[in-house]
């Protein structure tokens, strides 16, 4: 079961994550949301036992977005006028958000016994709004 749960995070994080190419700019939102909701339902998954391969994904499930925030910034940056303006407002929004996972990933890692449950619950939304948010700038930066 553990195994199949890290199988379907990182499936699902190679999707969610993987290189912009131009086919994917063909995923829709519901797509985008069932792949969010795959990461979300596995990391749910791990017991308190497996706490270290938990965070230790969620810390990589965040970097790779990091990686892709900041390659969104860098194509901001080649803007101008009105689309830069709408892009620059897009990455607030995407590092607000971002801010809230980080704060989710560290009550997972200080998670005990008892808060173990929420702390998962909670990064697994934190991470489905960034994930989705993500993918709805990246599709903006395309257009």
């Amino acid at each position: 079961m553990i195994r199949h749960a890290m199988t379907v995070v990182l499936a699902t994080a190679i999707l969610l994550l993987g290189p912009a190419l131009p086919v994917r700019a063909q995923t829709t939102a519901k797509d985008v949301s069932q792949k969010a909701s795959e990461t979300a339902d596995a990391m749910r998954s791990y017991t308190l036992e497996k706490k270290d391969e938990a965070v230790a994904q969620a810390r990589k499930l965040a970097a790779d977005l990091d990686a892709k925030i900041r390659d969104l910034e860098a194509q901001a940056s080649q803007q101008t006028g009105e689309a830069k303006a709408k892009s620059q407002d897009q990455l607030r929004d995407l590092k607000a958000k971002r801010a809230e996972a980080g704060r989710k990933l560290d009550d997972l890692t200080r998670a005990s016994k008892a808060s173990w449950e929420r702390a998962k619950e909670g990064f697994a939304n934190a991470y489905r709004d960034l994930a989705e948010s993500y993918e709805k700038a990246a599709a903006e930066f395309k257009k």
